[in-house]
């Protein structure tokens, strides 16, 4: 199997995984288990679609904000992709609670070759990654911060 996507699925594959997991996640909150928890006054936890800027220079630039928009779900997205979204982006209904069309899109990848799974994997791979150099960006920002703050902050308690 192939694990290049041809032009025409481009940009599709983490929507079709986005469908298919709100399917289970809705079907979980309207299952007898779930309403029984609910009654006692559990309360579920939200998908989280994290960092839904999109990456590609060709497609639209709200285009995961869009297709992603679903009740009990939070999303994150870069500032550069709120803006846009603030300026021109629109909702059309919001992922389906079935997941839409889903399943149809996963076998579009299947018959072009593609291992949708072992894709997925290594895009969660690449995002993971890339989570993790943001935050230790942000960790090395603080502790420069901290140490530009730090010689006031001792200056100042050997005044008192």
């Amino acid at each position: 199997m192939q694990q290049t996507v041809p032009s025409a699925l481009r940009n599709r594959l983490g929507i079709a995984i986005a469908g298919r997991t709100y399917r289970e996640y809705r079907t979980l909150l309207a299952s007898p288990r779930w309403r029984t928890l609910a009654a006692a006054g559990a309360r579920p936890q939200r998908l989280l679609w994290a960092s839904t800027g999109t990456k590609d220079p060709d497609a639209p630039d709200t285009l995961y904000v869009e297709a992603l928009a679903a009740p009990e779900t939070i999303n994150t997205m870069p500032e550069q992709t709120l803006t846009a979204f603030a300026d021109h982006g629109r909702l059309t209904g919001g992922l389906p609670i079935d997941g839409g069309d889903a399943e149809a899109e996963l076998a579009e990848f299947a018959k072009a070759g593609v291992d949708a799974a072992a894709l997925a994997a290594r895009l969660q791979r690449e995002g993971t990654a890339s989570f993790d150099t943001s935050w230790k960006d942000l960790l090395d920002r603080l502790a420069a911060k901290r140490a530009m703050l730090a010689p006031r902050d001792r200056a100042s308690e050997g005044k008192r």
